[in-house]
């Protein structure tokens, strides 16, 4: 039995059970390729199920408005995908009569939407005979066939894409891209990999190299950039200031509290400018300690500061503490707004 064979015979017998795969809706598919994006299968299924019932058809996504799109979207992450995910819905149902694309080739142009997931959509939806490769593949095509070239250099990519493109199943390859992702995610795991019960063991190079811990290589060093977020809470008896963040940075179109960012977190300094900023009013730091929160590429260090005010100045987007919740905002701020006013609604 070959690794095709193999791979499918336990995949009968081992599939996660997972809602969008009882479907070949490509609407439903796109959404939880878009949503498992750097997201984990427990974390992003409540997500999937509350867009298929708020969003329920394409033309439902393509029509709402953006805000509710990324307000159901908060929690998740990467928000470029959702607004991606939006454009593109938009584009299937205006400018393409509602009518999903089907090929592999077309699916690609869409907004948002790159080899992996144009491939698991063409396989999952229309079985079109083209191969997933994420990092679940990487890892078990680098094992098992001894593939040592740096997964993190794009040419190098072209190496797995071929490979997996010549092992997927022609007549069921939509199983066997569900087999191979499956594979990786419960066997053949990034640390403490299932080695002595799996069906490869026998013939795994990692394996029977014992370099399990070094295979995929992937030299790639992601440099961090330190920021330092100072949030003010500009308030007047039970309504605060909110504002949109519009520019091309983090959190695009989400909303925030008014931000001071700072070069490093110098606090005696940022008194002192609140002070004159701000004559006459009670200026108070909320948090004993700066909250760090990590993206990709960014270690964030977030103060908030609570500054009552006589009023509001015209160009101020107010809201009450009431309405706080309507609104999308990075689940960082969230989860502080929350807490702070001990709000009750998500």
């Amino acid at each position: 039995m070959d690794f095709t064979d193999q791979l499918l015979h336990w995949y009968q017998k081992n599939k996660r059970d997972l809602p969008w795969r009882n479907t070949t809706n490509a609407y439903y598919i796109w959404l939880s390729e878009i949503i498992l994006q750097q997201t984990r299968v427990e974390q992003g299924t409540p997500y999937y199920e509350a867009f298929i019932e708020n969003f329920p058809t394409l033309k439902d996504l393509a029509t709402a408005n953006e805000d509710a799109v990324l307000k159901l979207w908060q929690g998740l992450g990467y928000y470029s995908r959702a607004r991606n995910l939006h454009a593109a819905a938009k584009t299937i149902y205006f400018d393409l009569n509602n009518r999903f694309p089907e090929k592999y080739s077309d699916i690609i142009q869409l907004k948002g939407i790159g080899p992996y997931t144009a491939a698991a959509i063409a396989s999952f939806a229309f079985k079109e005979t083209v191969a997933v490769v994420d990092g679940n593949v990487f890892r078990v095509l680098a094992r098992f066939f001894g593939i040592y070239e740096d997964t993190a250099v794009a040419k190098n990519r072209t190496i797995f894409q071929n490979l997996a493109n010549e092992l997927i199943s022609k007549k069921e390859p939509d199983l066997f891209n569900h087999a191979i992702m499956d594979f990786g995610a419960m066997v053949c795991l990034p640390a403490n990999p299932k080695c002595s019960t799996c069906i490869f063991n026998v013939n795994c190079v990692a394996f029977l190299r014992n370099e399990t811990s070094i295979l995929p290589t992937k030299n790639k060093k992601i440099s961090i950039k330190n920021r330092y977020l100072n949030y003010l809470i500009l308030r007047k008896n039970h309504e605060i200031v909110i504002q949109q963040r519009t520019e091309k940075d983090i959190w695009q179109q989400l909303f925030e509290l008014p931000l001071i960012e700072t070069p490093s977190n110098n606090e005696e300094k940022l008194f002192t400018d609140l002070s004159n900023r701000f004559p006459n009013s009670t200026i108070k730091k909320v948090t004993a300690n700066s909250i760090k929160h990590k993206l990709s590429h960014q270690q964030l260090h977030i103060n908030f500061y609570e500054i009552d005010i006589a009023a509001f100045a015209p160009n101020q987007q107010k809201v009450s503490l009431n309405d706080l919740h309507k609104y999308a905002y990075p689940i960082v701020i969230w989860n502080f707004l929350k807490d702070f006013f001990k709000l009750e609604k998500n």
